[in-house]
């Protein structure tokens, strides 16, 4: 088992020649990161020891990238698909009876179930009936102030 310190020695040289990066010789990563050459010549005479180690670090590398989660935002994320909620506020929308901020996804598909006649227009969240008026909204909103959330 290689110590720290040799196994950063090692990502300076070389893995197919073992010379040392300088100031006249700049290494290039290998695209799994793992080795260093000096030059095409010596990446060709290397990839057949290589090869596998490196296709298998390449389709790790991928999987981070592919399958890492998005950072959340103050809002936090959409209750119904668990997507971030945008900070701009342009691709998420307020549900006034709940008080849930739902993400424009979730909000498309409901409408788009009460646009085909599949739902009642109701909220995507809590399914109470959508506001069809400014005063009947208004009254949601001082029943969700009044419960304090």
């Amino acid at each position: 088992m290689m110590s720290g310190a040799e196994e950063s020695d090692d990502m300076m040289r070389c893995a197919s020649c073992g010379i040392g990066a300088g100031d006249e010789i700049k290494l290039k990563k290998c695209a799994c990161n793992l080795v260093r050459y000096c030059g095409v010549k010596c990446q060709r005479d290397h990839r057949p020891q290589h090869k596998r180690v490196c296709k298998k670090r390449v389709a790790e590398l991928r999987d981070e990238i592919l399958f890492e989660q998005p950072e959340s935002s103050h809002f936090g994320d959409c209750p119904i698909c668990y997507v971030p909620l945008r900070a701009d506020g342009t691709k998420s929308s307020m549900m006034v009876c709940c008080s849930k901020i739902l993400c424009i996804g979730c909000d498309y598909a409901n409408t788009k179930c009460e646009l085909e006649g599949r739902s009642n227009p109701c909220c995507a969240f809590c399914r109470l009936p959508r506001a069809k008026t400014q005063a009947e909204a208004d009254r949601y909103v001082l029943k969700r102030v009044e419960a304090n959330d």
